[in-house]
């Protein structure tokens, strides 16, 4: 039996999700479609080559009757209310980061769901599900570089625009380094630093460009996070793992290498949907499979709040330049995987 599956925004990631669910994956039929701009849904629903109610409102899709997940693929700030209304109507639903704009936002959602007595949400993180991050992880939990004492990562674009700002640097670019790098450690962050070298000329007025953020982790691991949206040359994802007897690194991304007129040449990547694209295909399988199943093990709404609270206190460093004491909660029994 097939899933209905409702979306919620059809900008450039809702998009990609209706098109990845009606023509990649398996178990799973997108029923309605709603977004601010009713012509963006239909543009999307005919780019898959589908049918399906066009809504536009994303309230009208969670109370569809023919309606049984909902992805909410919408803007930023309309998270936590889709979030909290689908929970609300007792339907599982994959909501893309960031969870909520805060982490009371962010709470509110895991306190709504430890009500509902059951696990309705996941979060659209979806590095954990990489191949190249995946095999990291296994390196580093089957002890073949010894327990990790420091992380060197980078998180580079090659542009922004106009209404991207310091601020998101963190909200919308470094919450995934905050999500996946507590997966692989398996631990929590302690306190963050964020320092500002020598701006790009490239960066618009209302953007601080690059800037360094430093973790130290519960364990003791330290972490350097370079976070650089006007590089220039691509999309680039880095990660280094220095353990006690070795380091190893995120993989980079198959690419064929050339050489040709007299240089030695591997392509870089330039648009994040390409650089994910298995991951956010196995991502949206394992939310369907686990709908149908009955129970869900993806990256939680715990995990969303958690991510928060560490960007909370990024967004303190980023102000004040001092060492930020990062407070988290232990996680509730209910979270357990």
């Amino acid at each position: 039996m097939s899933l209905k599956l409702g979306v919620i925004g059809a900008g450039a990631i809702g998009k990609e999700h209706i098109r990845r669910c009606s023509q990649v994956l398996q178990g799973a039929t997108v029923v309605a479609v709603s977004d601010i701009n009713t012509d963006n849904a239909r543009a999307a629903i005919a780019q898959a080559g589908i049918q399906a109610e066009v809504y536009s409102d994303g309230h009208e899709v969670i109370k569809a009757a023919d309606v049984d997940a909902i992805l909410v693929t919408s803007w930023d700030p309309t998270h936590e209310e889709y979030t909290l209304a689908a929970i609300a109507a007792g339907k599982p639903v994959f909501c893309e980061k960031p969870l909520a704009l805060s982490a009371a936002g962010c709470r509110r959602i895991v306190d709504a769901e430890m009500k509902a007595g059951r696990r309705l949400v996941q979060v659209g993180f979806m590095r954990p599900y990489d191949e190249g991050y995946c095999a990291l992880k296994q390196t580093i939990d089957s002890d073949q570089i010894g327990l990790p004492l420091m992380l060197h990562c980078a998180h580079r674009n090659a542009s922004v625009d106009e209404h991207y700002t310091t601020e998101m640097a963190i909200t919308n670019t470094l919450i995934h380094e905050l999500d996946v790098l507590r997966w692989l450690l398996n631990d929590d962050y302690r306190s963050v630093q964020v320092r500002f070298p020598r701006a790009s000329r490239h960066a618009h007025a209302r953007l601080k460009d690059p800037q360094i953020v430093m973790f130290e982790t519960q364990k003791g691991t330290l972490i350097d996070v370079e976070i650089f949206v006007n590089c220039r040359y691509g999309y680039d994802i880095q990660c280094e793992v220095v353990g006690e007897t070795g380091i190893a690194r995120l993989p980079e991304p198959s690419a064929v290498q050339m050489r040709k007129e007299a240089q030695l040449a591997t392509a870089i990547l330039t648009d994040w949907k390409d650089r994910f694209i298995k991951a956010y295909d196995v991502e949206l399988q394992a939310f369907i499979n686990d709908v149908k199943a009955g129970q869900l093990h993806g990256p939680s709404a715990w995990d969303g709040y958690a991510a928060s609270v560490a960007a909370d206190a990024c967004l303190q460093a980023q102000e004040s330049g001092e060492k930020v004491t990062i407070s988290q909660p232990p996680r509730p029994a209910f979270y357990d995987r």
